[in-house]
């Protein structure tokens, strides 16, 4: 792949993300539970984990939560975005570097842990370890986001060429 191709790929996977991020924002909570989503931008995530390099994972993620937090969010939805998305994408690359775990399972534990980040924020702006019992909840559906998404993500990246995968 040339340069240029990989530039062009990296663009179209953060348009993508961004899309996903704007899709999800606008579909009906999916729980009466206040930061339940299914997570549709870790798709791409997973992609580029999986057919790009560790850093053009980190990049993308990173760009695209910058873009949809000066879009649609603010410095607080920044912050969460950030711990979480970064968090669970370092996870995600060294769940994936080991070589032990297949994509869905990689993906739940991006989930998780993208709630655990986004706890641990909480815990600092609010000055509370208060809200730490929100978890077990946030688990629970991180689990079961992540297991949607693994899923479909396998399905997308297992009919992607194989000369794009790196370590």
């Amino acid at each position: 792949m040339t340069r240029t191709q990989k530039t062009a790929l990296r663009g179209m996977l953060i348009a993508v993300a961004f899309v996903l991020s704007w899709l999800e924002a606008q579909l009906p909570p999916l729980a009466m539970v206040p930061g339940v989503k299914l997570g549709l931008t870790n798709l791409v995530v997973l992609v580029a984990i999986y057919r790009l390099s560790t850093m053009d994972a980190l990049v993308i993620n990173g760009i695209r939560i910058l873009l949809v937090a000066f879009t649609f969010g603010n410095m607080f939805s920044l912050l969460y975005s950030f711990a979480g998305g970064m968090l669970s994408t370092i996870v995600m690359l060294l769940l994936k570097r080991s070589g032990r775990f297949r994509l869905p399972v990689v993906s739940v534990a991006g989930g998780i842990v993208h709630n655990i980040g986004q706890i641990l924020v909480a815990m600092v702006v609010l000055e509370s370890t208060g809200v730490a019992y929100y978890l077990g909840v946030l688990w629970f559906s991180g689990m079961i986001a992540g297991a949607v998404v693994g899923l479909i993500g396998a399905g997308v990246v297992k009919r992607l060429p194989e000369e794009e995968q790196r370590g």
